[in-house]
């Protein structure tokens, strides 16, 4: 006998053997069993979730010949016939190749004819929105009142495109793609009763490259023991799928985040050595991204693979929440770009390379082997520092480290947040205190009481830990709110950058080739549209 595939093999015989799709289950097995059965079902949902499958043991239920019920015997020539494709009373229907108009009418004047040997004639059509308007309209009538020895089973990956006349008429459910867990325990039940050997992890990488579908995984799972001859080994698998090992994808994560771009454009190079599919290196990225977002909120709660667990915690400490947002926004931005990149190696490429540009603290414009922004040994909570000048031995640290300036003006205390080259939150909260006064172990601040929202522990935090690493382990932050004695750095950038872009306005309406437009067309300057060329034009004024 020729060999039967595993989709085939063990296509479900019987509602028990479904997996998944509980929601609809439930709904068919509690009709069957009070009797209470509709005329018309339509399937919905994409490729291989089990809509035709469904269909099926809905018409063995309702054609077995010790009754109908939700668990057909399997064992009498109804059921038997069902299975093998062959009951004269279950007519099967590719509306793909029977789309004429002439095809449906002639399918519908043998709806009044009663079983030959079933309870009930089922037709059952499969991918019915290929069906022509004029075909639709031939089934309408029919579909809304049949005969009562007969019952329609529609399936459709394309819901949306039967038109909603149709839909009106029958009793609608939507099949869900599977989770990976739930193809994954499929595969590792059939791998065992087909006693064939498999290294841990084999079928689940096959169950998330399947995306959803069972019919998919199985194939996938017919594919993967061909190539392994017989068994299936994990770098073999890895190698048929493209899939890189995610070791390997956190590997590339962490460069990203420590911004080592020689060495992560060297990691992508040894990568590309075994042709991985980058559309799903990317997507494999994401995933790793999501669970170090879900350990940043939940902690020890999180659901993580195991053996990533340990580094997955360390890069969620490492980093902080609002560079893994970005990083995930960047990079599911760039998958829906990668398809226009001329090809998918420099469109990866160009996703991780979009990742450093937009690092926190200009990281991307470090020369190779300067110090990356974030390390995996510093506190998550640790600004990031630009500051290249030696610095001291630690025992010493304490008693050499230069104090803030005795001045408590603004502009000295703006020189000591460009210093520590703040960004972010943590940035817009030291801009919007004035400091208050210093001592050898203390900056103290003021925080004017409209800014209260911007003081949290975290960012408190991180600014007190960038002031330890500029001046010493042994300062202190205390914040007070409170409305401050003078002037912030950030009105005073305000009212710097306001004074700036009054002056482009006077040297617009004072330019006489604008004078001139304006007496020529009886014109007049839009003082609105007027914005400074240059942002860091204040900025640069202030150092000057």
């Amino acid at each position: 006998m020729s060999y039967q595939v595993l989709a085939r093999k063990w296509r479900p015989r019987s509602f028990a053997d479904m997996v998944g799709q509980e929601h609809v289950l439930k709904a068919l097995i509690n009709a069957l069993d009070s009797d209470r059965t509709h005329h018309a079902y339509l399937f919905t949902g994409t490729r291989g979730v089990g809509k035709t499958t469904l269909a099926r043991i809905l018409a063995k239920c309702l054609n077995c010949l010790e009754g109908v019920s939700s668990t057909p015997c399997g064992t009498c020539a109804a059921c038997v016939g069902i299975d093998e494709g062959r009951f004269i009373d279950l007519i099967e229907v590719d509306a793909a190749s029977r789309a004429r108009v002439e095809e449906t009418r002639e399918l519908m004047d043998n709806v009044q004819y009663t079983p030959t040997s079933g309870r009930y004639k089922v037709y059952l059509i499969d991918e019915v929105h290929m069906f022509s308007n004029h075909s639709f309209n031939a089934l309408l009538k029919t579909l809304e009142e049949p005969p009562p020895h007969v019952k329609f089973l529609l399936a459709t990956t394309e819901a949306k495109k039967v038109p909603v006349t149709i839909l009106s008429r029958c009793m609608q459910f939507n099949l869900k793609h599977l989770s990976v867990d739930q193809i994954d325990g499929q595969l590792t039940r059939i791998l065992q009763a087909e006693a064939i050997t498999a290294e841990p992890q084999c079928s689940r990488l096959i169950a998330r490259a399947a995306n959803g579908s069972v019919r998919d995984a199985l194939s996938l799972l017919d594919q993967a023991i061909a190539y392994g001859g017989g068994e299936l080994r994990l770098e073999q698998v890895r190698t048929m799928l493209g899939s890189i090992d995610s070791a390997e994808v956190l590997t590339l994560l962490t460069h990203v985040i420590n911004a080592e771009g020689e060495a992560l454009l060297q990691r992508i190079h040894l990568v590309s050595e075994h042709n991985p599919d980058y559309q799903q290196l990317l997507v494999d990225m994401i995933d790793c991204l999501q669970r170090i977002a879900l350990i940043q909120v939940l902690g020890e709660k999180a659901d993580t693979e195991e053996h990533l667990d340990e580094r997955l915690h360390s890069l969620a400490a490492a980093t902080d929440p609002e560079q893994i947002q970005l990083l995930y926004q960047i990079a599911i931005t760039g998958r829906r770009d990668m398809h226009l990149a001329p090809e998918p190696r420099s469109g990866f490429e160009m996703v991780l390379i979009r990742m450093l540009a937009f690092q926190p603290g200009g990281s991307a414009h470090r020369v190779p082997g300067a110090p990356p922004a974030v390390n995996q040994s510093v506190s998550k909570d640790a600004a990031v520092t630009t500051d290249k000048r030696p610095q001291p031995d630690p025992g010493t640290e304490a008693a050499t480290a230069p104090a803030p300036a005795a001045s408590t003006g603004v502009d000295s205390w703006q020189a000591v947040i460009d210093e520590m080259a703040l960004a972010g939150l943590v940035k817009e909260l030291a801009g919007h205190t004035v400091l208050k006064k210093h001592t050898d172990t203390a900056v103290h601040l003021s925080l004017a009481p409209d800014k209260e929202h911007l003081l949290n522990q975290n960012q408190k935090d991180r600014l007190e830990q960038a002031i330890k690493t500029r001046f010493g382990e042994h300062m202190k932050l205390l914040i007070d709110v409170e409305q401050p004695g003078a002037e912030t750095p950030a009105q005073l950038e305000g009212r710097r950058r306001e004074a700036a872009l009054e002056m482009a306005r006077e040297s617009i309406q004072n330019d006489p080739n604008v004078k001139a437009i304006q007496e020529l067309f009886d014109a007049t300057v839009d003082e609105n549209s007027i914005e400074l060329e240059d942002r860091q034009q204040t900025t640069d004024n202030r150092q000057q």
